[in-house]
């Protein structure tokens, strides 16, 4: 039973708050609207939609919106992660770092900006390399807080590899903090979270000292 609630308490903390509505319209449906309200917004700040320069950012950034910057809100975009037999044996750390990061912040909807560092124990399966970096990609490309977008990593992990040895370091810039408000350039933030194995201190201080070279 403590298992079942600590489940659900994952579940809830790793998913993005969408309406039960959230796929009512399609693509190009929703394009259409985002571009009526935000041509509303530009009207609003006073800026003339009959410039050439102007004319088309409604339809641009609709179109930005949800078919790159914000496509992973649609689950249908989650990408297909193979696994393959691991026929080496290869039972030691697996180590994928410096995987860019873009995605933007749910609280401004400007850019978040770092690397993603992950680490996973081989057991029987292995994945594709790339697919990591795809599956970084599809939670990043959403309005997130690092805090959650590291757990879905984690957990988007462990459900491919159905199995809890799972490390997520992320070290990224918001520029909601660069370039608004207090304006500080020079401060990152961290993240990380260390499932299974990782969770043993020696095990994640050579994660860590990887993350150096």
């Amino acid at each position: 039973m403590n298992e079942i609630k600590n489940n659900y308490k994952i579940l809830k903390l790793t998913n993005t708050p969408m309406r039960q509505d959230a796929f009512e319209y399609s693509d190009e449906e929703k394009i259409n609207k985002i571009e009526l309200l935000f041509a509303e917004i530009m009207e609003v700040m006073g800026l003339d939609l009959t410039d050439d320069s102007l004319k088309d950012t409604p339809r641009r950034v609709a179109k930005m919106f949800i078919k790159e910057q914000f496509s992973g809100l649609n689950p249908k975009n989650k990408p297909e992660i193979n696994v393959f037999e691991n026929k080496y044996g290869y039972h030691n750390m697996l180590v994928e770092k410096d995987i860019t990061l873009y995605s933007n912040c749910e609280h401004h909807f400007v850019p978040i900006i770092g690397k993603v560092h992950v680490a996973y124990i081989p057991h029987n399966k292995v994945l594709g390399l790339s697919k990591i970096n795809r599956l970084v990609q599809y939670y990043a490309k959403r309005p997130q807080v690092q805090e959650r977008l590291t757990l879905q990593i984690a957990e988007g992990l462990k459900e491919v590899l159905q199995h809890d040895d799972v490390a997520v370091y992320i070290e990224a810039d918001h520029l909601c903090v660069a370039s608004r408000g207090i304006k500080d350039t020079n401060s990152s933030t961290i993240t990380e979270i260390y499932c299974g194995k990782f969770e043993d201190q020696v095990t994640q201080q050579k994660f860590l000292n990887h993350l150096k070279k």
